[in-house]
């Protein structure tokens, strides 16, 4: 079985590396997924892989890295459409921001 769930994190999450250490968690946990910058100051993210795995890696994403300030994390289920934002031939991607 597989869980798919995108998730937005909000507080200083942006210009501390954050982006870069969520790919870093989730290649080194094997999951798929994607994320990137918003406009309004948020990360959001899309982690898919065995549900176990993709809850511990939302856990992770309520502290994230040491210079972020992490206030709140929302997720919820998406779809196999929206796992395939990411890049052709990438387990996981860091897309623009949008």
């Amino acid at each position: 079985m597989t869980a798919i769930l995108q998730v937005t994190i909000r507080g200083r999450v942006q210009g501390v590396g954050y982006r870069a250490w969520v790919e870093d968690q989730a290649a080194a946990c094997g999951l798929e997924g994607w994320v990137r910058n918003r406009r309004d100051g948020s990360v959001e993210a899309l982690f898919s892989g065995p549900p176990r795995i993709v809850s511990e890696m939302v856990a992770l994403c309520r502290h994230g890295p040491p210079a972020a300030r992490v206030d709140n994390v929302i997720s919820e289920t998406a779809t196999e459409d929206a796992l395939n934002l990411r890049r052709a031939g990438e387990r996981f991607s860091v897309l623009p921001t949008i």
